[in-house]
């Protein structure tokens, strides 16, 4: 099925946001695979997986249903509000996994699926949860950075427009978010 227009899903969004319920119904759909296509890139790094990635979009799109107070401006707007959620989904199933294993299981993830393919580093979802919760004290737009790039797999233009700044700053803000997370997560850290 190939993929809907960006125009489209916005027009859907504005419909949903209009109290158009049947919208709602039309989106899923048309952003379906794009958001399957990033939690398989997310689940593909873990060791033991036992999320799938439809079970990821079908936890993610019971959240964004359940949330009536959610305002989406536009698809970019829609894909930044999936990165945040689908970290939260990830870092919650996690949480679970280790309480079931009493602190024995961990969730890994790759910043490879987003960052340059030359860089392999395998980290623990609750460790970058952690990570990121400090980056967000420093500096709040590095941490939305992370989350649309490596969450929401928005590419540098997408995450420019969610955040409302210009490319070349989100180029600057990836660079230096993935150095700070990079050092804090390094084993020497």
């Amino acid at each position: 099925m190939p993929q809907e227009p960006r125009e489209t899903v916005t027009a859907l969004l504005r419909r949903w946001r209009q109290g158009d319920v049947a919208a709602l119904d039309q989106l899923v759909p048309a952003v379906y695979d794009e958001l399957r296509r990033v939690a398989r890139a997310h689940l593909r790094a873990k060791r033991n997986p036992s999320l799938q990635p439809t079970a990821l979009v079908h936890e993610l799109y019971m959240r964004l249903a359940d949330n009536d107070q959610l305002i989406i401006r536009d698809r970019t707007h829609f894909f930044a509000i999936a990165a945040r959620v689908m970290r939260r989904v990830l870092v919650d199933h996690a949480r679970r996994r280790a309480a079931d294993k009493r602190g024995g299981g961990v969730t890994i993830i790759s910043f490879e699926t987003a960052a340059e393919p030359a860089r392999t580093q395998e980290v623990d979802v609750l460790v970058i949860d952690e990570a990121l919760d400090q980056l967000m004290a420093v500096d709040e737009r590095l941490c939305r950075v992370v989350e649309l790039r490596f969450f929401g797999g928005l590419n540098i233009e997408e995450a420019a427009g969610a955040l409302e700044v210009s490319p070349a700053t989100v180029e600057r803000d990836w660079a230096m978010a993935k150095a700070w997370l990079f050092q804090r997560l390094s084993p020497r850290s």
